[in-house]
């Protein structure tokens, strides 16, 4: 399945927008960004190899993880990347759902949630 960068841009702020509220109240302060794949150094600075088909990643300093004494240097960014999401995806339905998952499970990742919560909130 392959869409056009707007297209896909508007299923990512429809999949925000379903969202439960009380995770999409954090992402007022985080940078959302669709690209392509991942950058190589990004994944070899994740311990990934070259290949990896991530779908999405946040990178930042986790609420639970920061320090008043050493506030973080860069904007919280999740990415979102679209090529493997398409390749993963049979029919437009799936990737909205699939961006849905991504979306949420990054933001808990910021948020320091555990796969647990995200499982009670419908993201297990």
């Amino acid at each position: 399945m392959r869409l056009s960068n707007k297209e896909f841009d508007r299923i990512v702020a429809q999949a925000i927008r379903h969202i439960p509220d009380e995770i999409r109240q954090h992402l007022r302060n985080i940078l959302i960004t669709v690209q392509n794949r991942p950058a190589p150094e990004m994944l070899a600075e994740m311990g990934y190899p070259p290949d990896e088909p991530l779908l999405g990643v946040y990178w930042g300093v986790p609420l639970n993880e920061r320090s008043a004494a050493e506030p973080p240097l860069y904007p919280d960014t999740i990415y979102i990347f679209k090529e493997p999401l398409e390749e993963m995806c049979d029919s437009l339905e799936e990737l909205e759902e699939e961006i849905e998952i991504t979306v949420a499970h990054e933001v808990a990742h910021f948020l320091g949630m555990s796969e647990e919560e995200l499982a009670a909130l419908g993201y297990g």
